[in-house]
């Protein structure tokens, strides 16, 4: 199977998904006390993480890569950059600087990975997709 710069961006967001998923899940408890992020909410967030991570790496896995369920992780993937964005402007959580800097860098990475998965979906849109 060829590794196209799309599905490489899908596994690479699976793979960072899972292991933020993992870290938010497993360690709901520690992250709350050095982000501020109540552990009520990171453990099933992480859960969904996981969950997601698992259906974004199946996506890049099929062959050939459908178009329409990589528009999807693209979308759910700004949906969560706009759900960073509104953490931080409403003030939803008490967070500490570390916990500022955790949101920020995990919007940052979304949209860096969402955009790398549209770039790929445009690269592709010159072959054939399914």
């Amino acid at each position: 199977m060829q590794i196209t710069l799309l599905r490489f961006a899908l596994y690479a967001d699976a793979a960072a998904t899972a292991a933020t998923g993992l870290l938010m899940a497993g360690a709901a408890g520690m992250l709350a006390q050095v982000t501020g992020i109540p552990a009520a909410f990171s453990l099933p967030v992480g859960l969904g993480l996981v969950a997601f991570a698992a259906f974004v790496g199946w996506v890049a896995w099929r062959a050939p890569t459908s178009r329409l369920l990589a528009m999807l992780v693209v979308g759910v993937n700004a949906l969560w950059v706009v759900g960073s964005i509104i953490v931080l402007a409403t003030g939803l959580f008490p967070l500490t600087l570390f916990g500022t800097a955790f949101v920020i860098v995990q919007a940052v990475a979304v949209g860096a990975l969402a955009l790398l998965q549209e770039a790929g979906l445009v690269a592709a849109g010159r072959r054939a997709l399914a």
